[in-house]
């Protein structure tokens, strides 16, 4: 084979084409990787391979069986990867690459909920904050009671008080608004779930599944968590927490990085990440 005139048929074409259709399927991995969508894939692919070994070796029963199963195969995919198929053109759709051209660095923009998170912490309050990204969360804001206020740490511990009508369920946040309170969030179905996550962890863990958003959890046992593309890190010092916001919110699209806090988090329980993959469900 002649390298060189292999090489001379390349064009700039051909090469604008390989870079775009390896940053899709790069970005398809990223859905799926290290989730439950990546077991059905290959779950999927295994279906496949015995299909063609059937008719390759000739096994009519086994080729029977699995003719109808691999004819809807592209209808199933749809519905196996309609969760991840939402969040990949939400990310699309929301993608800006101007959005930091220009701009300016500043600090942390949440540290009212790094502040906040610390009281309940140590006070041994439940709340759950999630904090908007580039996918919109008004439909689960209108669930709630709309506030539309600035974001401050009175407030947030004004309606996280214990006896508060608005203490149960989430915050929603906007930028530097409290957008709503009081808010019902999907919660993650996962059958993989730990039992030691409660109903505020599950809707973390199911808000953060269906958009790009981050959930901070403080348990009524003053364990901080916090969670962010279908992932949670739980057992969070305030240091490790305003050190992930940081991450995630000045890196769009960050994942959780797990690692051990350098301080000693705010509760007696080690820093571990549970995955919960699943496709989520409003409840």
């Amino acid at each position: 084979m002649d390298l060189t005139a292999t090489f001379a048929r390349i064009t700039w074409r051909n090469i604008v084409d390989a870079i775009i259709v390896g940053a899709l399927l790069y970005q398809l991995l990223r859905l799926i990787w290290r989730r439950r969508a990546g077991q059905i894939v290959l779950g999927l692919l295994l279906l496949l391979a015995a299909s063609l070994a059937a008719n390759w070796v000739d096994l009519p029963m086994l080729r029977a069986l699995l003719r109808p199963l691999v004819t809807y195969l592209a209808f199933a995919v749809f519905v196996l990867f309609q969760a991840e198929i939402r969040r990949g053109l939400a990310m699309l759709g929301g993608w800006n690459p101007f959005q930091k051209i220009g701009g300016i660095s500043r600090p942390n923009p949440y540290e009212d909920v790094v502040l906040a998170v610390g009281k309940f912490a140590q006070e041994r309050i439940g709340a759950l904050i999630v904090l908007e990204r580039q996918t919109g969360l008004r439909t689960h804001a209108e669930s709630g009671v709309a506030l539309d206020a600035r974001l401050s740490y009175d407030l947030l511990v004004a309606i996280f008080r214990p006896g508060s009508p608005l203490h149960d369920g989430a915050v929603i946040v906007q930028k530097d608004r409290i957008a709503a309170a009081s808010c019902f969030l999907p919660l993650s179905v996962s059958p993989d779930r730990p039992r030691e996550l409660g109903s505020r962890h599950r809707a973390a863990l199911g808000i953060t599944e269906e958009t790009d958003a981050v959930a901070v959890v403080v348990a009524e046992t003053g364990v901080v968590s916090i969670a962010a593309q279908g992932t949670i890190e739980t057992g969070l010092s305030e240091e490790r927490l305003r050190a992930m916001l940081s991450l995630l919110f000045g890196k769009r699209g960050a994942a959780i990085s797990p690692s051990k806090p350098a301080v000693p988090a705010v509760a007696p329980a080690p820093a571990q990440v549970v995955e919960i993959h699943t496709r989520s469900k409003e409840s």
